[in-house]
């Protein structure tokens, strides 16, 4: 875990309650949703407006699904996860990889050769996000959009203690962070659904790569 990007940030920033090894932990396949179908609508929607329809997109840190909706036929989509049944069953994959990012940040992608990516609900796992996040820019298109979503749900024993001490308000600010610091430019925090009625919350921080 690493801080050295993120200096006002306290030394255990990126501490978690469970630090056993996360491959164990997400061995068994979780065919499960994190977002209600409210929130899940919101962001097929978000996408629809924010993704480019064809090309190359990568879905960073998926599962069994990628919360992309009609229209993306023509577009491959490479996904990463942590378990290999859940990324199989993902049917809006073109090909996808497993790798553990807290060990290794480095993506086994080409420089610029993404149209766009997405990270959905998962960003409070990443103990380097900045340098991961660095890593998406790298395989990023000039001006590409990177959408990273969250809502108020995670595993709070693998989610990295700044994340579970912050609001839903501090957390899109950090995620905000996290981007600027790997070169991201024109930053952009928008609310999909808000959870005014009993429904998930779900808050995207875009940015674009330079």
């Amino acid at each position: 875990m690493s801080v050295s990007s993120l200096p006002e940030l306290p030394p255990h920033a990126f501490t978690r309650i469970d630090e056993s090894d996360d491959a164990e932990f997400y061995l068994p396949a979780r065919m499960v949703t994190h977002i209600d179908t409210g929130a899940i609508a919101a962001l097929g929607e978000f996408y629809a407006g924010e993704l480019p329809t064809s090309g190359m997109l990568f879905d960073l840190m998926s599962s069994w699904v990628s919360h992309l909706p009609e229209g993306f036929e023509n577009t491959e989509v490479i996904g990463h996860g942590m378990n290999a049944q859940e990324l199989e069953a993902n049917c809006a994959l073109s090909r996808w990889f497993v790798q553990d990012l807290n060990r290794n940040p480095i993506l086994p992608l080409n420089t610029a050769s993404l149209d766009g990516a997405m990270c959905a609900v998962s960003v409070q796992y990443l103990q380097s996000p900045v340098d991961v996040f660095t890593e998406v820019r790298r395989c990023l298109k000039p001006q590409a959009p990177f959408i990273v979503s969250f809502s108020n749900r995670c595993f709070p024993t693998k989610a990295v203690a700044i994340w579970r001490s912050l609001d839903l308000r501090g957390q899109a600010r950090l995620v905000a962070l996290y981007l600027e610091r790997a070169g991201f430019c024109d930053i952009k925090v928008r609310v999909p659904a808000d959870g005014l009625h009993g429904g998930d919350p779900l808050i995207a921080v875009t940015g674009y790569s330079a």
